[in-house]
């Protein structure tokens, strides 16, 4: 945890109602995002920036449903994966596209944690493990919304005590926003009465040559982490940290997704592909801990967190389920996930960094994706 001395906004504030239109390449309107959900009014936000960069959010999730930056001829990509309505998010088969993650991104083994002794049970909703808060988490809430600016817009949510197993009232703030150096910045806060444990995230899956052409194997990515976390076959880690040299995990230098995602290797079948935790080298929000570049685009997309992991996810899981922004569909690995977080399973693997906060303490972590383009 980033123990820090910032006042958190009060998160009853209600959404603010402003009128938004999705971005001309969509031709989706606003009231496609206006709806009532458990009650709470969701709506659409637009965000840009001066060098015509645009972003769309919607409070149901607290979730991005669309980038659009420059390829390298100029034209305007859709680099996000989304649905053209709350209502395709509402009834997804896949419940993350774009979403905030929370209050425990990534899996806990069995649901069942201990803190000061005492064990506590999340929901099991990824068989026999509780997967991002469990079925109930973060990404199915409606969110208090408030656009700060042209550029910014801040989610709020009180997770109460208890809420999928977890201890303490959790008052969280996300702020997502568009920098003018074309970057998508979230800054997660949250504090708490009780000593809970926490891991938020965003769970954008991105394809740099456009949402809705085709596969991502070919897409160029290199990390700054030397090790990485084995998993069993349950994608839980095995609680040791091992080397990537001399394996399919190795992206220390460039490498297409696709070159070594078929090896004959144990951890590529326990994640039928690449979900797997990096262990990276530094995490200072200085340096860029991955890049990844699209083959057809020349889009550049560098990485920047402070958080001390990065779960690389291939979309394997992805089964055409679903039909997307522009009407195609979530494809076999048309999309891929870079989730910056703390490690699967850490408060059961006291030798991880702890995702414990209590009373008193200000969880405080940042991350961001740059644009540019490789011509």
């Amino acid at each position: 945890m980033l123990p820090a001395c910032v006042s958190l906004a009060a998160c009853n504030q209600s959404s603010d109602k402003k009128k938004t239109t999705m971005t001309d390449s969509t031709q989706t309107p606003a009231s496609a995002f206006e709806a009532t959900i458990d009650g709470k009014q969701t709506h659409l936000y637009t965000l840009k920036n001066k060098n015509g960069i645009t972003a769309t959010f919607t409070n149901y999730g607290g979730r991005i449903v669309s980038l659009l930056v420059p390829d390298k001829t100029g034209k305007l990509t859709d680099v996000v994966l989304g649905f053209e309505s709350v209502e395709g998010f509402e009834k997804s088969k896949e419940s993350y596209y774009g979403a905030t993650i929370g209050r425990y991104g990534n899996r806990i083994a069995k649901g069942k944690f201990k803190i000061d002794g005492k064990e506590y049970q999340s929901s099991i909703n990824n068989p026999p493990n509780s997967l991002h808060g469990g079925k109930m988490g973060y990404q199915t809430i409606v969110w208090d919304g408030k656009q700060i600016d042209s550029s910014t817009v801040e989610f709020t949510y009180l997770s109460k005590d208890m809420e999928e197993g977890y201890p303490g009232n959790l008052n969280v703030k996300v702020t997502y926003s568009l920098t003018n150096d074309n970057e998508f910045k979230a800054v997660y806060e949250a504090t708490t009465d009780k000593t809970t444990v926490v891991n938020l995230t965003n769970h954008a899956f991105f394809n740099l040559n456009g949402e809705g052409s085709g596969t991502i194997l070919d897409h160029l990515v290199q990390v700054d982490a030397d090790n990485y976390l084995p998993v069993d076959s349950t994608l839980i880690p095995l609680g040791k940290i091992e080397s990537v040299k001399g394996t399919p995990f190795d992206f220390t230098k460039p490498e297409t997704i696709g070159k070594r995602i078929n090896d004959d290797n144990i951890q590529l079948k326990n994640g039928k592909g690449y979900d797997h935790n990096f262990v990276l080298n530094k995490h200072d929000i200085k340096t860029p801990i991955a890049t990844v570049v699209g083959n057809k685009s020349g889009i550049k997309m560098e990485v920047f967190t402070e958080e001390p992991g990065l779960q690389f996810y291939s979309g394997n899981f992805m089964q055409a389920k679903n039909v997307m922004k522009r009407g195609i569909k979530d494809e076999f690995r048309t999309s891929f996930a870079m989730e910056t977080q703390h490690y699967p399973d850490s408060p059961n693997q006291p030798q991880f960094p702890s995702t414990e906060l209590k009373p008193g303490q200000t969880y405080k972590t940042q991350s961001l994706y740059k644009f540019s383009v490789v011509k």
